[in-house]
């Protein structure tokens, strides 16, 4: 038995959650429907735990297993800079990618904003130029197509934040709407040509991303899309036109033929999955505008701040990390589906996909003992009414209890009477999980239409048990500061649990061991990848 269970906060939830199951689920839940405790208003962004499974008592003994655990010293690791990420004696400070200019943040006793700001200095005129038309091609045609090649948390949280807020560029500070953007991951080459089918050469600049510069699957797409390039436009000087970099590796930059002026370097303290706030969402500046770039980073400021300062039973991270741990340890819940009724917030479960589980799908903890304990969830998910009509049978009628994530937007994105329609679906879905559906209520609502043998047949199957738990996550609007705070409210979550099972949220070697061995595969066969 672990150190974790064989505590007696473990213990006294274990307990807690077995009596629950016995006077049943539904009747738990219901017991806490209207306690506005557990309802967190954070400048508009609510967070609704009513309709979950986590009553005050819930909450209190995973409070008591939170402090047991050191959450609170651990976070203040993460936030002073201490190398939290051990196995590569590493800090984790993408909160102070988003922190004002005078923030303390350091590391090593090296403070870090100077470097930060500078940065985001250089990001800001690199946008506006692009964005002005200052910034043209090898031929002198401005840019209307920017390419973005990376992958992992190169690629998916960029690709999120853009295809979330690219209608809003207009009013995103930019004088015009910028270029078109469009993301590049897969070493599959009908990514890389289907993206660049209908493009122009000479009005299109890549963004390769990677930190090393070594990445096998992007250096194959940015070579190809060199190729590409030099195919329209006949002189190896335009790539230094219509290529820029983010990386920290300036030889290999210069080396490709990008002018090492035009690389956007970052940290080693900047995990992948949570880079998207540094210089790997030059791609969401090029999109949205540097003015909607900052507003993403003061939405996620906002969060960081709550998360380090709110009392534990009033933080929203806090709350919805420990009530995944309930859900995942003591209810044996594995997954998790996370459903955003905003079609533009339709990549949100495949972004969250790999910040959860490649962060906490870990079998051994931080000293690599082996874990007797569930860990992170299976995510999935899809936007609006279109999971209903795929998956919503299972969560409603499955064997297994599937929390869920419902995104609420109170402000429509588009037509207001669309709009009307979509949130009494959402309401809808969360009341259905939560309160069922009894067989006589079933038999009520089919009698004018069954009868005999048929209306027992039909009514058995419209039994719904309910207890099935649902948060609501309500923003004001879809715009970049809500955004901003949603993504870091689902970083700390991360951090929330990974300091209760006590991982390393912030390594993953679990990628590497295929990266060796396609690199093996591949020199056995004599193949030889673009450089």
């Amino acid at each position: 038995m672990s150190a974790l269970t064989s505590t007696q906060q473990w213990k006294a939830l274990a307990d807690h959650a077995a009596s629950l199951r016995q006077s049943g689920l539904k009747a738990a839940q219901s017991s806490h429907r209207d306690d506005q405790s557990l309802v967190v208003d954070l400048d508009g962004f609510v967070a609704d735990f009513t309709r979950g499974l986590m009553t005050p008592k819930t909450r209190d003994l995973l409070l008591d297993l939170a402090r047991a655990t050191g959450l609170e010293a651990k976070r203040s690791k993460m936030f002073a800079g201490d190398p939290i990420n051990n196995t590569e004696n590493r800090a984790v400070l993408h909160t102070a990618l988003r922190a004002r200019p005078k923030a303390g943040f350091a590391v090593a006793g090296q403070p870090v904003m100077p470097d930060i700001h500078a940065v985001l200095a250089r990001m800001e005129v690199f946008a506006n130029a692009l964005r002005g038309g200052t910034w043209t091609g090898h031929t002198g045609k401005p840019i209307t197509d920017v390419v973005n090649i990376g992958i992992g948390g190169s690629d998916l949280g960029p690709y999120m934040i853009y295809e979330a807020l690219k209608h809003n560029a207009k009013t995103g500070g930019a004088k015009t709407a910028g270029p078109r953007v469009h993301f590049v991951s897969n070493v599959d080459g009908a990514h890389l040509s289907d993206t660049l089918e209908g493009l122009n050469p000479e009005t299109t600049l890549f963004i390769v991303t990677s930190k090393t510069f070594t990445t096998q699957e992007t250096m194959m797409n940015a070579a190809s899309a060199r190729a590409w390039l030099l195919s329209g436009v006949k002189d190896p000087a335009a790539v230094s036109k219509h290529f820029v970099a983010v990386s920290t590796n300036a030889k290999a930059v210069q080396d490709f033929g990008i002018d090492p002026a035009n690389m956007f370097g970052f940290w080693d303290w900047v995990g992948g999955r949570f880079s998207l706030w540094s210089a790997v969402g030059l791609s969401i500046c090029a999109g949205i505008g540097y003015d909607g770039f900052e507003e993403l980073l003061a939405g996620a400021q906002a969060m960081d701040s709550h998360f380090e300062t709110a009392p534990l039973d009033r933080n929203i991270p806090v709350l919805v990390g420990l009530s995944g741990i309930f859900y995942r340890n003591f209810l044996d819940c594995a997954s998790l589906a996370v459903l955003p009724y905003a079609q533009r917030l339709n990549l949100l479960p495949a972004y969250l996909q790999q910040l959860e589980m490649e962060s906490n799908g870990k079998s051994v903890d931080r000293d690599g003992h082996a874990v007797d304990y569930h860990t992170a969830p299976v995510i999935f998910g899809q936007a609006g009414t279109n999971g209903q009509h795929a998956f919503y049978q299972l969560l409603h009628q499955g064997t297994q209890i599937i929390p869920a994530d419902f995104i609420e937007l109170r402000t429509p994105c588009a037509d207001a009477a669309h709009h009307e329609v979509l949130n009494a679906h959402l309401r809808a879905q969360v009341k259905a999980l939560s309160e069922g559906q009894t067989l006589g209520q079933a038999r009520a609502k089919l009698a004018p239409k069954y009868d005999g043998a048929a209306l027992d047949l039909v009514a058995r199957h419209s039994v719904f048990d309910g207890g099935r738990p649902a948060h609501v996550f309500s923003l004001p609007r879809l715009d970049a500061r809500a955004l901003g705070m949603l993504v870091a409210m689902y970083e700390h979550k991360v951090f929330v649990q990974g300091a209760v099972w006590n991982l390393n949220s912030f390594d993953q070697w679990g990628v590497q061991l295929g990266k060796d061995m396609a690199a093996d595969i591949l020199a056995r066969s004599g193949a030889k990848p673009k450089p």
